[in-house]
């Protein structure tokens, strides 16, 4: 049985999400068994940006305890 994503670390996440977008591109899966990848695909998607939001504002957190004298949210590029 799979893991819950939100029990995986970002990057088994992010693995699983390749694994599954290769497994839809390679086109011969079946419908339900599609379904349920893609499915399964939203929920680590959801959970790695959990992650990512958690991980932003500890760098915020992170540079406000070094002192600095004005908190400067992280600004992801894009």
């Amino acid at each position: 049985m799979a893991k819950k994503p939100e029990n995986l670390s970002f990057e088994q996440s992010l693995q699983e999400l390749e694994q599954i977008v290769a497994n839809l591109e390679h086109g011969d899966v079946p419908l339900e068994k599609a379904l349920a990848q893609f499915e399964r695909g939203i929920s680590l998607v959801r959970a790695s940006q959990t992650k990512l939001d958690s991980a932003e504002q500890q760098v915020s957190v992170l540079t406000e305890q070094q002192g600095q004298p004005e908190l400067t949210p992280f600004q992801a590029e894009e």
